[in-house]
């Protein structure tokens, strides 16, 4: 029994390590890819728009929804100690350093990720990437570049749109529940929200938007089996994408701490 335990917990490994050794080459082909012409400018628009605007609205309910969640919850606890006029700066720089990034990456991952994927899934068992291919067209450079180039360009904008939102709902529920008034609260934010908290949130955005991007076409292209097929690569995509971010998110935190 031990011995089929370790075997078990040694297949798992080693299959996780020759997953991760193939996305690391996959990366390879797609970055010397990315600097190589042509730039597929009206690809990378087209994904721009799909990605970032269409997205819009999901990032305005949810960041509403967060910031006046978070303002009351750290209204409740500053209020014991009188301090309730600390909330929107408290609530600023959460957003901006960890809540924002984090929950647009979810938001993208399973919306925008989790398409990206069944889209090249379904090229892929239906055989059109090798079409593409046997017309000379790469697939990474059609149908990979484009996504990854647009992914880490919107989510930052997508990232500062959250925050901002998210201040307003802030705002709302901290003006409504615990009578902070408005100056007190811009000022609260303006003081302790600085520039070196926004950097940190656009920086983990783009690095956030290139892994859910290039996660989902590389499960996309792997894809096989039929429908079938399409929904596990789908599912697969989505969970790897979510302990991705969470994974990649505790290291950049420690380093721009430890920085």
């Amino acid at each position: 029994m031990i011995t089929k335990l370790v075997s078990s917990l040694g297949g798992q490994i080693l299959r996780r390590v020759t997953v991760f050794g193939s996305y690391l080459i996959f990366m390879r082909q797609v970055l010397r890819e990315i600097v190589r012409r042509p730039w597929r400018v009206d690809r990378v628009v087209y994904q721009l728009e799909y990605i970032g605007y269409r997205s819009s609205l999901i990032i305005v309910i949810t960041g509403f929804s967060v910031g006046a969640v978070f303002g009351l919850q750290v209204g409740g606890i500053f209020q014991i100690f009188s301090v309730e006029g600390l909330t929107g700066g408290a609530t600023g720089m959460a957003l901006a350093r960890e809540l924002a990034p984090l929950i647009t990456a979810f938001l993208i991952a399973g919306r925008v990720g989790s398409a990206i994927t069944a889209e090249l899934a379904a090229m892929k068992i239906n055989e059109q990437i090798d079409a593409m291919e046997a017309m000379g067209v790469d697939p990474l450079s059609y149908l990979v570049k484009p996504r990854i180039i647009a992914a880490t360009v919107v989510m930052p904008i997508l990232c500062v749109f959250f925050v901002v939102i998210g201040l307003v709902g802030s705002y709302a529920s901290t003006t409504l529940i615990f009578n902070v008034s408005r100056g007190i609260f811009e000022e609260k934010v303006l003081e302790f929200l600085t520039m070196d908290d926004i950097w940190s949130g656009l920086v983990k955005a783009a690095v956030f938007g290139t892994i859910v991007a290039s996660i989902a076409c590389r499960y996309g292209l792997k894809a096989k089996g039929g429908a079938r097929g399409i929904g596990e690569a789908t599912t697969n995509g989505v969970v790897a994408n979510l302990l991705s971010v969470l994974t990649v998110d505790v290291i950049i935190t420690y380093i721009q701490i430890a920085l």
